[in-house]
């Protein structure tokens, strides 16, 4: 828990904020030295419609949360409530806020669903999973999104040196995915015993052996998980992918809500505006800063900047589209995350915390996976000290 509080700290949430509001404060002052940035205001029209646009933003970034919170109740074969998914993706959204958009909110899923009941192995397991999932997404929807869309509409924003720059880097980073979603599956469905022995041996090198017991633990877990999933029907697996699918896709909607609202020239492009955003999401994840601050409002103006009919409005529209799909989620997180806490820490307390061996037994005994039993209702692998 002490390294929970450590990662949610204040300044994790206070930099990403001071880093994208100085980000866009610069591009405002730039951009004020070639337009009036007053008139473009001015001449926007927060009539009916466009509220209503601003409103379908909210829904489909709705929508992203519910395609969430459904795979993570089909994951646990409906172990989690509605009510418990739902509080599981608000808290990994704001850990991907106020993390490098590497690291990601996946890098605490596992105790965010250890405390709403979930087997501390196993939720392990499944947040590798949802990482999978969320990877095999990209893998197989960018080649189609690349098929179906002229490449200069794609990657073309204005300047040369930009549209050759971002389409080298959405490539780049594209490769690295694949290579990691390989790795991924080869990991978690077809070889885990496998990834269970590497843990075992890399464990063993004297800087990391203070690790083994943990590493141990959970190679015996990702094999009785990963056995649990190999017997997943069909069904299950387009379930969760389907619900992978609706959440990003969902966040992509946001943009073309906007774009229908305040840019109604643009509507014959809407899937320019849609088949941008997968490319603007892969260049995203090497963003450096928590939550892509600052780099995501500048890549948005560039990308989407001939698109609209002025840099002023690009940047409008960046500000609106950053306050729906990220402030919001500082916002929800800031508000649960101190309850959170105090109710894992209380629960960790009484019992001991999800790795913490039992008294008298051995840290380093390594758990095999022989005998079965059923706990909640799901069939997980019961086990067994070595001797």
């Amino acid at each position: 828990m002490d390294d929970t509080k450590k990662i949610i700290s204040t300044w994790k949430v206070i930099l990403p904020v001071l880093i994208g509001v100085g980000v866009v404060v610069a591009m405002f002052l730039h951009d004020a030295r070639s337009e009036n940035l007053r008139q473009v205001w001015d001449s926007l029209h927060f009539d009916p419609f466009t509220i209503g646009c601003v409103l379908l933003g909210f829904v489909c970034m709705f929508g992203r949360d519910f395609g969430l919170s459904w795979r993570f109740r089909a994951l646990t074969d409906r172990q989690l409530r509605w009510s418990q998914a739902f509080k599981v993706d608000f808290l990994c959204e704001f850990t991907s806020c106020v993390t490098p958009s590497a690291v990601g909110g996946s890098s605490l899923g596992m105790v965010f669903l250890n405390s709403q009941g979930i087997e501390f192995g196993r939720a392990t397991t499944l947040m590798m999973t949802t990482l999978l999932l969320d990877e095999l997404f990209f893998v197989v929807f960018c080649p189609i999104i690349a098929l179906l869309t002229p490449a200069g509409e794609l990657f073309h924003s204005g300047g040369e040196t930009f549209t050759h720059g971002i389409r080298l880097t959405f490539w780049l980073v594209y490769s690295g995915i694949a290579v990691w979603t390989a790795v991924l599956f080869f990991g978690i469905i077809l070889y885990p015993k496998w990834v269970r022995s590497v843990l075992d041996r890399v464990t063993t090198w004297k800087w990391l052996r203070r690790w083994h017991s943990q590493a141990s633990q959970l190679g015996a877990n990702m094999v009785a998980t990963s056995k649990e999933l190999r017997r997943k029907p069909i069904g299950f697996w387009l379930e969760v992918f389907g619900g992978t699918s609706l959440s990003w896709c969902s966040r992509y909607l946001v943009v073309n809500a906007l774009f229908l609202g305040f840019v109604p020239s643009a509507d014959p492009q809407q899937w320019i505006i849609f088949a941008r955003e997968f490319v603007m999401w892969v260049v995203l994840m090497v963003s450096p800063t928590p939550g892509g601050a600052g780099l995501s409002e500048w890549l948005f103006t560039s990308y989407y900047g001939d698109l609209v009919t002025s840099a002023g409005l690009a940047l409008i529209l960046a500000i609106f589209w950053r306050l729906i799909s990220y402030y919001v989620y500082l916002i929800i997180g800031a508000c649960i995350i101190p309850g959170w806490i105090k109710q894992t820490y209380l629960r960790f307390k009484h019992k001991g915390g999800p790795s913490t061996p039992a008294s008298g037994e051995k840290a380093t005994n390594v758990p095999t996976v022989e005998n079965k039993c059923a706990i909640d209702g799901v069939e997980v692998a019961k086990t067994q000290k070595n001797e």
